[in-house]
């Protein structure tokens, strides 16, 4: 952790489009959507104009009396300006609390209340559809992008506001809150420091320089309130890369702009790239200019990285994992070439950063953790955030002497010296293995196959929940013989792909699917046959 230590003195979120444009104000900002909040900025320009509207939205702000230390949500309806808002936020001092739009208006009223009468960023639409009635009780302000109601007063009503010099806060003074996944209850409140996130940046940049030497156009589609999109923002912004930011992560649509565009490289979700392996057949070529793939903060199934890396015309393409946690960023790195087979072990997540991150496995049951008998997996890292809001108690469950963070995740370490991460521990099915790696498996020897989930019945089975291509029947035959050699498991039921419970990074949640399974034919799926 030295690396992360040594001159950090914060990331300055509320400066980085401004330090950006001071090196590269011609650079540009291309966009798939407008912006709710600056619809007239269009959907390509430059960081300096960006930059602009970041110090104009922070005077609105300042004249809407928000102030140095004070908390401020933005939920509102997804896009771009959400991140925009945060820099705004930040710029004048406050603290922004980033609440993703696929959160449901009682789990986003609850966090409000947590953050503690914080002024509210929204829109009209959210607060009358999705908001409970009494959820602007619970703040000091509402403050709207778009539309109008009583309850709210319109941030273009502050147009002109005089323009205030931005608020240097200390680098250990929290930055940025966001919320961790969801998958197992109410989301958490985990609370950044400029300093936490400047320790995030630093290994990811270290890695990246030696793969991209030149500039080349980034793709990006990651959530707008993830940590993970603050520092890949950083990263692209101050090397000058052009940047492409896609709300919508269609494959049709994808397909469309990066035909035209041609990136070097893209940043997207496991589930996303996923989504985008149909792209490797389309003639137009979408990813035929792509250098690098970056996955972000999961494994992801060797099919994909096989598909995509034999999609691109560039010599020597790298698809590079990150495994890490919203709580404390990456800290385990993995490269994969076009030398990965299909039969490659997709568990092994990597290596930590040397001189940056480190990386234990923890016996659960005093014997050594193996692949057999898998162990705690622990990461120590400057990028841990400082505490969860309101929540210390449970923050600390996570912490061991040592500053070691306790993952969630079980898998043990190969002679090697790679982390093997083989499951979530609330996922664990006793006996049955590592579930991810037979899923890997499936999606290797089932091209039908878009994604696969298996997760227990209430009796504990192992019950394998899968999305077809175009939702057609799944092929009985092919299946049993992609299971053959598996550990038993009942029959496959056959589930949209489109109404699979998922988080705001698009991870499905595996334990309300189990929920939605036990409650029967009322549900989307259907045993296969």
């Amino acid at each position: 952790m030295l690396l992360q230590r040594v001159g950090n003195r914060g990331i300055h979120l509320g400066r980085l489009f401004e330090r950006a444009a001071a090196r590269h104000a011609s650079n540009v900002l291309i966009l798939d959507h407008d912006l709710d909040i600056a619809p007239e900025l269009g959907r390509r320009a430059t960081i300096a104009e960006v930059a602009d509207l970041i110090d104009d939205l922070a005077s609105r702000l300042w004249a809407a009396a928000v102030r140095p230390g004070h908390r401020v949500v933005v939920y509102k309806s997804d896009g771009f300006d959400i991140t925009l808002l945060a820099c705004a936020v930040a710029r004048i001092g406050a603290v922004p609390v980033l609440l993703s739009p696929m959160l449901d208006g009682a789990t986003a009223a609850e966090l409000v209340r947590r953050t503690g009468r914080p002024h509210l960023i929204t829109d009209q639409a959210t607060l009358e559809r999705e908001l409970p009635g009494d959820a602007a009780d619970a703040a000091e302000q509402v403050l709207l992008t778009s539309g109008s109601h009583p309850a709210g007063i319109g941030l273009g009503s502050l147009a002109g506001a005089a323009r205030v010099d931005p608020v240097t806060m200390p680098a250990d003074h929290p930055t940025l809150i966001t919320h961790t996944s969801g998958t197992t209850g109410i989301p958490k409140l985990a609370v950044h420091t400029g300093y936490s996130l400047q320790s995030r940046y630093r290994p990811q940049a270290s890695v990246l320089a030696p793969l991209i030497s030149g500039r080349e156009t980034i793709a990006m589609h990651v959530s707008f309130v993830h940590s993970r999109l603050i520092t890949a923002l950083a990263i692209s912004l101050l090397r000058g890369f052009p940047i492409l930011m896609l709300r919508d992560a269609d494959a049709a649509h994808v397909a469309e702009i990066f035909a035209r565009l041609k990136p070097g490289i893209l940043e997207a979700h496991p589930n996303s790239f996923m989504e985008w392996e149909e792209l490797a057949d389309d003639p137009r070529g979408p990813l035929s200019n792509v250098k690098l793939f970056s996955s972000t903060f999961d494994a992801i199934h060797p099919r994909t990285v096989h598909r995509l890396l034999h999609a691109t015309s560039r010599r020597s393409p790298v698809f590079g994992q990150l495994y890490g946690q919203s709580e404390v960023g990456p800290a385990v790195v993995r490269g994969f070439t076009r030398r990965r087979t299909l039969d490659d072990d997709g568990r092994c997540v990597g290596f930590p950063f040397p001189g940056f991150t480190d990386v234990r496995v923890v016996s659960r049951d005093g014997r050594p953790p193996s692949a057999d008998n898998p162990g705690y997996i622990e990461v120590r890292s400057d990028g841990r955030v400082v505490t969860y809001l309101g929540e210390q108690e449970r923050y600390d469950r996570q912490l061991s002497p040592g500053g070691w963070w306790r993952m969630g995740d079980v898998g043990y370490r190969s002679k090697w010296g790679c982390i093997h991460m083989l499951d979530r521990e609330v996922d664990l099915i006793e006996g049955f293995g590592s579930t991810l790696a037979a899923e890997d498996a499936l999606l290797s020897r089932l091209p039908q196959l878009v994604e696969v989930i298996i997760v227990p019945d209430q009796d504990g089975r192992p019950v394998p929940v899968v999305c077809t291509r175009g939702d057609t029947p799944l092929d009985p035959a092919a299946w049993r013989a992609a299971a053959a050699g598996l550990p038993p498991m009942r029959d496959p039921v056959q589930w949209q792909h489109g109404k699979l419970p998922q988080t705001a990074t698009t991870k499905i949640k595996r334990l309300e699917l189990a929920r939605l399974l036990a409650a029967g034919p009322a549900t989307e799926g259907k045993r296969g046959r």
